[in-house]
């Protein structure tokens, strides 16, 4: 579904990831654990050309992206839920979660999508009329995912969600994730969260300093001697 070959990307004369490939099968919850500041969020960044690639391929269900601006990648099926939520805090949640909405193809179903998350995230009609930023953090972090499923997109990626939560909002947004992908949602998940992230995730790739060091099933994953020891304080 996402395939990303060989990516480089610089921020000037820093070059922050090195020939990185990672592949995103269709249903699957793929992810990316790692440290912080090893490039996870700017191989997202890249991948919805928020940043633009040095060198390397990315294709969504076959069709090169790497060269499209973010608004087409969104309108061929990818939405993003960013690092630190990136809501509209003086705004309604409902006039946020209409915002997720916007393209031509999501406002067909934009009904039928804010039923959807409705359902999913419960407290979200409830405060439908509130203010975005008076929520908690965890609220916040619910609306940021509604607000990417009201473009109707069969992949999802997400960068940090746990990013400041308490533990029992954590636990509850990764019982979300699961939910999401069993909707049949493919999704690409970025988390320093790595004992929660490889309990829900089919794959996983590791990064450090930029460079995909190794990868495969996550129970694979959880007996590695170097991410027990590195991520999981073992």
């Amino acid at each position: 579904m996402l395939k990303v070959e060989h990516l480089d990307v610089r921020y000037g004369d820093l070059q922050v990831l090195w020939n990185v490939s990672i592949e995103v099968n269709e249903g699957e919850i793929v992810a990316l654990i790692g440290s912080n500041g090893a490039g996870k969020s700017t191989l997202i960044r890249a991948i919805t050309r928020l940043v633009e690639p040095a060198g390397g391929r990315i294709s969504f269900r076959g069709i090169p992206i790497h060269d499209k601006p973010p608004h087409t990648i969104v309108s061929l099926g990818i939405s993003m839920v960013p690092e630190g939520r990136r809501i509209f805090p003086k705004m309604t949640v409902l006039q946020n979660l209409e915002i997720g909405a916007y393209l031509k193809k999501a406002r067909k179903k934009k009904d039928e999508s804010l039923s959807m998350v409705f359902d999913i995230f419960p407290v979200l009609e409830e405060r439908s009329n509130q203010q975005a930023g008076l929520m908690s953090g965890g609220e916040q972090q619910m609306l940021a995912v509604g607000r990417a499923l009201m473009a109707g997109n069969r992949m999802l990626l997400l960068d940090e969600m746990s990013l400041g939560l308490s533990p029992l909002v954590v636990k509850n947004i990764f019982r979300v994730i699961r939910q999401i992908n069993q909707a049949g949602i493919s999704i690409f998940l970025v988390e320093q969260n790595v004992p929660m992230t490889l309990r829900i995730a089919d794959r996983a790739y590791v990064m450090e300093s930029g460079r995909i060091i190794s990868h495969g099933r996550s129970s694979e994953l959880m007996g590695s001697d170097h991410v027990r020891s590195a991520y999981l304080g073992i």
